[in-house]
């Protein structure tokens, strides 16, 4: 369906538009800036709106604006205007009172739910979601498997819940909300089973997936540093099955993080030896080259000791290691001359996409079931669960690329077809609600 405004709004509701111009949209995201992922949540979500909404005026109100994730919005964004603070402080309140609509950004399990909530009770203004998961069943705790499990394994678990599983503060802000849209399927189905009553409950993909940023000048001066030629090397992010936070964010050790622990201690060879064999087979194969590089803050270390180290020495000397964190426009502008991306982390495929390369999820049972959002956008050619995921298998898979460069463009551009055109419609939504406002 193309878009059009005609879409949704009546003759009523279009002349206070038309007399309005500018709905004023309140951003919840940047929900932690050690991840690449969490850090392109808002400038995809800004990129989304200045494409299909550019007459709205967004103010973001962050979580985390660390390793230079300000600076890269106010650079990209000069017009955003960002708060950042709790509920009770002067500049958020002053927030919510100009606000149209709060809009939640891309995460894991409606991130700061409390908050929409509480919007909702202060307010009376609209809340949506602009693609999140929301399983109920990925993780550790009570009468949970601490070694996760597949996607389809999580739908079987998530659809066996009864309909009294989803909290009733969670069940309140979804019920009130304007829009609701799941970054994946299961999730999706799951609050159907819940029986939640928000109108529109949609499948609606990562924001990332519409970050257009990218720092050219950084990402081009790396490639020439390494001797990484354009479309002849590939790009491979490692990844614990848990993620040390502990750890990044310097604080007790808990019994969690004991059996976390444990758990990536007997994981991490055998899931990383599938991506060596693979990394063995291209370069020895092509000839050419291999960058192995981080997601997160702590994968730095991890893609030299896991990914680089245990290589053979005629491998190695065609691996660099990129030791230092980085944000993803220059993580978009390196992946856009890429061959292809490998990915145990779910975001860094999602970026190389958006940047018109292919690129593998090798997703781990302990992830959430946000992975199952490949498959929904038609990428399930590309997406592994990792213990079915032999270093043959990913190496036979990345040569139909190597081999058929065409073929997986075609492919790829399938695929961002897809994504767009949810990208459009979650827009449109967004567009309803802030009219709706403007009408009431």
């Amino acid at each position: 369906m193309a878009f059009s405004r005609r879409v949704f709004l009546g003759a009523g509701a279009a002349s206070v538009w038309a007399q309005k111009q500018r709905p004023q949209i309140l951003l919840r995201s940047s929900w932690q800036s050690v991840n690449i992922g969490d850090v392109g949540h808002t400038p995809g979500a800004l990129s989304l709106l200045e494409r299909y909404l550019p007459e709205a005026e967004i103010t973001l109100w962050a979580g985390e604006l660390e390793h230079g994730a300000k600076e890269f919005l106010e650079r990209g964004y000069p017009k955003l205007k960002i708060v950042q603070g709790a509920v009770e402080s002067a500049e958020v309140q002053r927030a919510w009172s100009a606000a149209d609509l709060y809009l939640s950004g891309s995460g894991s399990g409606f991130p700061a739910s409390a908050h929409a909530l509480a919007f909702q009770n202060a307010t009376g203004k609209p809340v949506g979601v602009f693609g999140v998961s929301t399983d109920p069943v990925s993780g550790i705790g009570p009468g949970l498997e601490a070694e996760g499990g597949t996607l389809d394994e999580l739908r079987a678990k998530a659809m066996k819940l009864p309909a009294t599983t989803l909290s009733k503060d969670l069940r309140a802000v979804i019920d009130r909300s304007a829009f609701f849209f799941c970054r994946d399927t299961i999730s999706r189905d799951y609050l159907k089973a819940q029986g939640v009553k928000t109108p529109i409950l949609e499948f609606g993909p990562d924001a990332q997936l519409g970050m257009r940023d990218r720092d050219e000048e950084k990402g081009l001066a790396f490639l020439k540093q390494h001797g990484l030629e354009p479309k002849r090397f590939i790009a491979v992010v490692p990844r614990l099955r848990y993620t040390p936070y502990y750890k990044i964010r310097k604080t007790a050790r808990t019994a969690s993080d004991e059996v976390k622990d444990a758990i990536n201690d007997r994981t991490v060879e055998r899931d990383h030896a599938r991506l060596r064999e693979m990394i063995e087979a291209y370069v020895r194969q092509t000839g050419r080259k291999v960058m192995a590089c981080a997601e997160m803050t702590y994968q730095v270390e991890l893609a030299r000791q896991v990914l680089v180290d245990p290589l053979p020495a005629d491998v190695k000397k065609n691996v660099v290691w990129r030791d230092t964190f980085w944000l993803p426009d220059e993580a978009a502008s390196v992946y856009a001359r890429a061959e292809a991306v490998v990915s145990v982390e779910c975001h860094s495929p999602l970026i190389a996409y958006q940047s018109g390369t292919p690129a593998f999820y090798v997703r781990q049972p302990t992830d959430t079931c946000k992975g199952q959002m490949y498959r929904d956008f038609g990428a399930g050619a590309w997406f592994f669960e990792i213990d079915a995921a032999s270093g043959a298998l990913l190496w036979e898979r990345l040569k139909r690329i190597v081999d058929q460069p065409k073929q997986a463009q075609s492919q790829l551009r399938g695929i961002m077809a897809k994504v767009e055109e949810r990208q459009r419609r979650m827009v449109e939504v967004v567009r309803e609600a802030c009219a709706g406002r403007a009408a009431g």
